[in-house]
Order: C-alpha cells, then sequence, then structure tokens
C-alpha cells in the first residue's frame, strides 16, 4: 500500500475553499458564519488543554489539527466577505510576535523577568495607543473582556498584585472565602433574592480564583479533575445499582449516597 501524501497548508487552505464552495462544498459548512463557529473555536481550544492534561500527544497532534482548522474556516470566512486572507493573519501575527520580543529579534535587554513582563504591558499599552484607544493609565488596563470569566478574574486578580494590593499569603484568603460563604448562607436566609445572591455566588467564585493562584493550582484544571472525578464516581455509581438488580433512579437519596459512599472507596483503592 502506497503512504499517503503528506498535506501542506496550502492543501488545508484549498480544503476549506472547497467546502465553503456554494455549488460544490458541504452545505453544513456553507452555511456557517462568524457567531455560528465561535463556539467550536472555544470548543476545540478547550480539547487542546485536555489533551495536555491527559498528556495523551497522539490525541494532542489531532485536536491542534481541529483548532487550526477553525483558524482556517475563519480566515476562509473573512476571505469571502473581502475583510483580510489567511496570509493577513499568519502576517499580523508574525510582526506582533517580531515588535513584542525585541529582546530576541532587536536590542533591547532585560534585567530580569519581571522587567521582561513589564516591557511586555509597555508594548502592549503602546499598541492600544497606535490603535487609537482611549488612554487609560490603569493597572487593569487591557485586561481582555473576551477572555472566559474566571480567567478575566485571574488577570485582574495578577494586575492587582503588581501594584501590591494582594493578600500576603492563602490564610487570609481562606478567611475571605469562610465570610463570603457566610454571606450566601444569609442571603439564602433572608429570602432567596435572586440578583443578591448572583452577586455573593460571583464573590464566592471571585475568591476561589483567588485562593487558586495563591496555591499556585490552574484554576481551570482543577474544575478539569473535578468534573473527571465526579464524572468517574457518578458511572460507577450507575455500575453498583446494576449490579443491584436496579437503575439508580429507582434508588432514593439514602440509598443513592451509599452508593456514593462505595464509589467513592473503589475511586481511592489503589489499583
Amino acid at each position: 500500500m502506497s503512504e499517503s501524501k503528506q498535506h501542506s497548508m496550502d492543501d488545508l487552505l484549498a480544503i476549506m475553499a472547497r467546502l465553503r464552495d456554494p455549488q460544490n462544498g458541504c452545505p453544513w459548512d456553507v452555511q456557517q458564519d462568524f457567531a455560528t463557529i465561535a463556539p467550536y473555536t472555544i470548543e476545540e481550544a478547550y480539547e487542546v488543554a485536555y489533551a495536555i492534561d491527559r498528556k495523551d500527544w497522539p490525541d494532542l497532534r489531532d485536536e491542534l489539527g481541529d483548532l487550526l482548522l477553525q483558524v482556517v474556516f475563519h480566515a476562509q470566512m473573512a476571505r469571502e466577505a473581502g475583510l483580510f486572507e489567511f496570509a493577513d493573519v499568519a502576517h499580523a501575527i508574525s510582526d506582533k510576535m517580531l515588535r513584542r520580543h525585541p529582546h530576541v529579534f532587536g536590542d533591547e535587554s532585560y534585567d530580569n523577568l519581571d522587567a521582561q513582563k513589564q516591557g511586555w504591558e509597555d508594548i502592549k499599552a503602546a499598541e492600544r495607543a497606535a490603535k487609537g484607544e482611549q488612554h487609560d493609565d490603569s493597572a487593569l488596563a487591557g485586561v481582555s473582556r473576551g477572555l472566559p470569566e474566571w480567567k478575566r478574574a485571574l488577570k485582574l486578580q495578577e494586575r492587582a498584585a503588581k501594584v501590591g494590593f494582594d493578600w500576603p499569603d492563602e490564610q487570609p484568603v481562606l478567611d475571605k472565602l469562610l465570610e463570603e460563604v457566610d454571606e450566601v448562607r444569609a442571603e439564602f436566609a433572608n429570602g432567596r433574592d435572586r440578583q443578591r445572591l448572583q452577586d455573593e455566588i460571583g464573590d464566592v467564585l471571585f475568591v476561589m480564583v483567588n485562593l487558586a493562584r495563591h496555591a499556585d493550582v490552574d484554576f481551570s484544571q482543577a474544575l478539569r479533575h473535578a468534573n473527571a472525578k465526579f464524572e468517574r464516581r457518578f458511572r460507577a455509581m450507575e455500575q453498583l445499582a446494576h449490579e443491584d438488580g436496579k437503575r439508580l433512579a429507582e434508588h432514593d437519596l439514602p440509598a443513592q449516597e451509599a452508593l456514593w459512599q462505595r464509589a467513592k472507596r473503589l475511586d481511592d483503592t489503589p489499583a
């Protein structure tokens, strides 16, 4: 059997153009626009992170391909609308990397990593000014509003910490977390006002991001691990219920709790 052709970037661009061809392309691909594809772009980025988390390198290769396809998809739609081409995307990011690394591609030098990070922020501020964006000298300037909210919370906290507005260690963060949880309890007790509950639960989540930052724990990765653990144990509950001759839904809550405890013990038992 002959080896398959080693496809190039040009091949991928041509494949995407054919998929989007109104006469001979794929009806689903043709019907998409930037807004409908955006959720897939976000999903594929998380799939990349999940493959890295599992250290599944063959899957990482495939997921990076899926993510690259999203870039190509958006670029093809932009090409059709006369906005820009894929080559413009490649040029823009190349130009940005050259501009933001003067210590590598120019004559700039930094004494340490903190100085380099500050240089990076200074360059970004200059870029915003060049775009005509309103001057903002706040320490929080430039934190993207397009980030997932947990990530934006982390960025805001990191920026505040740079000017000294930060807890000295994790203990006061833990104390603050207990304080915020008590405020949530109070809102439940005082009538369950939806807006106030949203505010108080938001405070809890913000402090949780802060706690993860102080623990040097990736908030997203920690939640991914928690999700995986819950799914693993819940599926084990279902299996245990099946072995008892019932579906899980046929057990009342105390019986389900007993199954959960059994599943936890099995999950915590070394293989």
